[in-house]
């Protein structure tokens, strides 16, 4: 992993079997997109629903020059997110879809649809 990361736990211990799981994403994030400068993943433990469980919640911050990209995934209705791994997983993976958006969209590889009453091929 060549770019700098920062993990921040929130409500909960450090663990470094969450740190190594996310230095694996981040990892494969860069194949992805080669300019990202910097990555910051916080990784909160939601204390307000005892009776179900903590939730958590993980928010991974992308620096990029001039742009930005912020993936958040809060505790879902149906309680998937009461294991920290599906909700790292979960964010790495929003975060892996916006990059390859962004990556596409840097080099003008962007969808043309053809006109409206014309069929493509036609």
């Amino acid at each position: 992993m060549k770019l700098p990361l920062e993990i921040i736990f929130r409500g909960m211990t450090r663990s470094e079997a969450i740190e190594a799981s996310i230095q694996g994403h981040v990892g494969r994030l860069e194949k992805f997109h080669d300019r990202v400068m910097s990555c910051r993943v916080m990784v909160e433990q939601s204390h307000r629903h005892h009776h179900h469980g903590n939730l958590y919640h993980v928010r991974v911050d992308l620096k990029m020059p001039g742009r930005e990209l912020v993936v958040s995934r809060e505790p879902g209705a149906h309680h998937e997110h009461e294991d920290i791994n599906v909700t790292i997983r979960d964010a790495f993976d929003a975060a892996r879809r916006r990059l390859e958006d962004h990556a596409r969209r840097s080099r003008g590889d962007v969808k043309s649809h053809a006109p409206r009453g014309q069929i493509a091929g036609a």
